[in-house]
């Protein structure tokens, strides 16, 4: 084999190589992404379902229900328009409490149960994530206009 066609070799053999390394980074990133949905937006079927994704907004009032075992609670996940019912298995967080905010990552359920691995609770009394809050804001909106079939100017 001449030197050319070696060095060809070579430069072919890095390529392959540069190639399959993207390929495996760009596999991982997309595994690993995980997108914020609403509940009224998993209530238009926008969310997907079978794939992991996050839920956020605020913990229903009264909705908060422990089972049996100690460990597995029930509640509902609101942005003020819709709800979602969520289902967890774990220790929740210290500052998890009903009518404060939360975000939740897991699965949707073919009954339209939530069914979460991990439970975020907010940090401080001010703070809610951004994406819930704008949720939050856009659902009121939406709620006040159709109670009163006016149209709000923001």
């Amino acid at each position: 084999m001449k030197a050319r066609h070696r060095r060809f070799a070579w430069i072919g053999a890095g390529v392959a190589v540069l190639a399959i390394a993207v390929a495996l980074v760009l596999n991982a990133f997309q595994s690993n992404l995980v997108f914020f949905f609403t509940p009224s937006q998993i209530a238009a079927k926008e969310a997907p379902q079978g794939h992991a994704f996050r839920v956020g907004g605020l913990v229903e009032e009264k909705s908060l229900k422990r089972e049996s075992d100690g460990l597995t609670v029930r509640f509902n996940v609101t942005d003020t328009a819709k709800t979602v019912p969520v289902t967890y298995t774990g220790i929740l967080p210290d500052l998890f409490k009903e009518g404060k905010g939360v975000v939740a990552q897991g699965t949707l359920g073919s009954d339209g149960v939530f069914h979460a691995t991990e439970v975020l609770a907010k940090h401080d009394e001010n703070y809610m994530p951004p994406e819930a809050a704008d949720a939050v804001k856009k659902a009121q909106g939406k709620s006040v206009a159709e109670q009163t079939g006016k149209t709000l100017v923001r």
